[in-house]
């Protein structure tokens, strides 16, 4: 005891000067960081009993202070622009007027400077305005990446016409499902994909589907045409009006930060894709956010390739355009052979990443240009830890932004300073006001572990839980709209979490916490399963057989085993051209997993069923299991030597009678 306060008085003359240090140097403008800012650092160093905890307290110090001026920054901007009444369109308004003649968005050989978005977007809410569309009207928009695409749903937000941003690999049903869940009164579609719009429209007993339907250009002239009722919007909108200036004089100035602004929908991996609504407001902390956090420049140029349809390039991305006045490059479909080509040619200083296309860049061969790009930050999510040092070193990227979070969720994470394998982190200090915490829960089913008193329990640092953050509808960083379909956005929600009558955001989303407060992903709930009275998480084992077999796409799941209790471990590789060594994977598999996290069975996929954010369908591939009436891939079985062998006819039979002994 008598250390432990002698280290404490010590630790207390350090923050003292320290404090004084910072408040001296640390200035916003003309004014200093608010006392009460440096008061709570000061408590949140000297609490704890626990040496550990002042150590903490020490190394992360400087992580911690940059932290509260930059988060200082960003709610600052946030509150103006709040208490403004700002919408998307008049932020971007603002950052025109700044500097028109700015490139906003560079593909192939075209270009448009923010002059240009903006005259674009205003002759589109011109015209659907004159056809009668109003407030709180949904436009569902089915098109590949163009540099036209975020003009359009950005002039049909001035109007405020929400626009449903339709995954453009979507046919059939799903297609048909994610336009009509949003209650669509109109699509508009591009060219290219008119076809799988026709498709839905044709068939028996389709109902609920736009009767206004609009083409972004002409029929191609080489074929017939699918939709020869749809409108050309591109002629309409360039013959209404062919000077620079746009009436918009009639178009009501009613739209709210907190009005709807986009549906941008999940990637429907375990299912129908659903609708998450996105506000003015929430669009802009997401935008303004990676921003501040990141410090972006404002000449930077953002290489996006990712689809403009989904959370992270096209709000994020095109967000970081719209709203703080950076350049992106996009490309129409992601190259992981012209990743670092494209970005030389564009001369991107930044540039953005999802699932697993850091994995897909580092699978190519080496070449010159590996490491003559410009690029210092790489964004997103999805780097995983096993490949992270490796893919640094080789394109020599100086910062790595990974970040945490859902489309529709109020529980987001940031590394900021290049803890590797760490998905973000929240200083002790700032939980007040970002109040996201992990929980403890049933590791294989998801469900959430409560006391004796009815309430959920803290996880300590160390211990795995459930990711949760609490809802409050009055701030931006603690908002949740939820979805479209209201049913669903209440499935997400937990009610008396700490105390009676408090609602917290449900991640789904299994994490673990450090002493530091890094947080690092460990799995999804349901992911994980326990075999032989053991949690397997997926997330690792995936990253273990990834290394062994080179970097190929890898997904591990557990499947039932009749008269077993438990869930085996499957996992399934893609490998069209034949070239896994099952020996030298069996050996990597014994010398990197517990026998117990071992896969019972491998399947070594022909092709990839991979969704367009760049994750692997594993409910299909669960659905599957391990049944050969169903699966024509080989599969290979787990032998008691720790070798795999072809599973035959009379290994699952000898499985589904429940004799095996495994």
């Amino acid at each position: 005891m008598l250390v432990e306060l002698s280290l404490k008085q010590k630790f207390l003359t350090l923050c003292g000067i320290t404090a004084a240090a910072m408040a001296a140097s640390l200035a916003i403008g003309q004014r200093l960081i608010p006392q009460s800012i440096l008061t709570g650092i000061v408590f949140y160093l000297i609490s704890g009993d626990r040496p550990a905890t002042v150590y903490a307290s020490i190394v992360s110090l400087p992580r911690d202070l940059r932290t509260a001026v930059i988060f200082l920054k960003l709610n600052l901007s946030l509150y103006r622009y709040e208490r403004a009444g700002a919408t998307v369109y008049q932020i971007f308004e603002r950052v025109v007027a700044r500097h028109p003649n700015k490139t906003a968005f560079l593909m192939d050989d075209g270009r448009l400077t923010f002059a240009q978005v903006k005259q674009l977007a205003e002759r589109t809410a011109a015209h659907f305005y004159a056809k009668g569309f109003r407030k709180g009207d949904t436009i569902a928009l089915l098109m590949e990446t163009r540099l036209e695409y975020p003009c359009i749903w950005l002039g049909l937000s001035k109007v405020g016409i929400v626009t449903a941003l339709i995954n453009s690999n979507l046919r059939k049903e799903t297609l048909r499902h994610s336009i009509t869940v949003a209650n669509s009164k109109a699509i508009i579609v591009s060219t290219e994909l008119a076809g799988a719009i026709a498709e839905i429209n044709e068939q028996d007993g389709i109902k609920g589907l736009p009767v206004h339907l609009f083409r972004t250009d002409g029929a191609d002239a080489s074929s017939s045409d699918p939709l020869p009722d749809a409108e050309d919007l591109r002629l309409s909108v360039d013959s209404g009006s062919s000077s620079s200036n746009v009436d918009l004089s009639g178009i009501p100035n009613d739209i709210s930060p907190k009005d709807k602004l986009v549906y941008i929908y999940t990637s429907g991996t375990t299912g129908m894709p659903k609708a998450a609504v996105i506000t003015n407001l929430r669009y802009t902390f997401m935008a303004l956010g990676c921003y501040y956090m990141l410090s972006f420049r404002d000449d930077d140029i953002i290489y996006n390739s990712l689809p403009l349809y989904h959370s992270a390039g096209g709000m994020i991305g095109v967000g970081s355009v719209l709203l703080c006045g950076v350049t992106a490059a996009l490309r129409k479909k992601f190259s992981a052979s012209n990743f670092w080509t494209d970005c030389i040619r564009y001369k991107c200083t930044v540039a953005q990443y999802i699932g697993e296309i850091c994995r897909f860049v580092l699978m190519t061969p080496p070449k010159p240009t590996d490491t003559q790009h410009s690029v210092r930050l790489m964004f997103g999510n999805g780097l995983r830890p096993q490949i992270w040092p490796q893919f640094v070193s080789r394109f020599n990227v100086a910062q790595i932004g990974e970040f945490y979070g859902s489309t529709e969720g109020n529980s987001n994470l940031l590394n900021i300073d290049n803890t590797m394998g760490a998905v973000g982190f929240v200083p002790n200090f700032a939980k007040a006001i970002y109040p996201v915490t992990l929980i403890r829960c049933d590791e294989e089913t998801g469900e959430i572990i409560r006391g004796q008193n009815g309430f959920c329990i803290k996880c300590k640092p160390g211990e795995p839980g459930v990711f949760v953050g609490k809802i409050n509808p009055k701030k931006a960083l603690n908002s949740f709209v939820g979805y479209a379909d209201k049913a669903a956005s209440e499935k997400k929600v937990l009610h008396d979490v700490f105390r009676k009558g408090d609602i917290y955001f449900n991640s789904g989303d299994i994490l673990v916490q450090d002493l530091l407060g890094n947080y690092y992903f460990k799995d999804r709930t349901g992911d994980t399963f326990r075999w032989r009275g053991e949690n397997v998480a997926t997330s690792e084992v995936e990253g273990v057989i990834t290394t062994i077999v080179g970097l190929k796409d890898c997904a591990v799941y557990g499947v039932d085993i009749p008269e077993t209790e438990g869930k085996a471990g499957m996992a399934a590789i893609v490998d069209p051209e034949g070239k896994v060594d099952m020996e030298q994977l069996a050996a990597g598999i014994r010398a990197s997993l517990p026998a117990y996290a071992r896969p019972l069975f491998i399947r070594v996929l022909s092709e990839v069923p991979m969704t367009t954010t760049f994750k692997l369908k594993k409910r299909d591939l669960q659905v599957d299991g391990y049944d050969l009436a169903k699966i024509k891939d080989p599969i290979y079985f787990l032998q008691s030597n720790g070798t795999y062998r072809l599973f035959t006819a009379e290994d699952h039979e000898t499985i589904k009678s429940g004799k095996a002994r495994l």
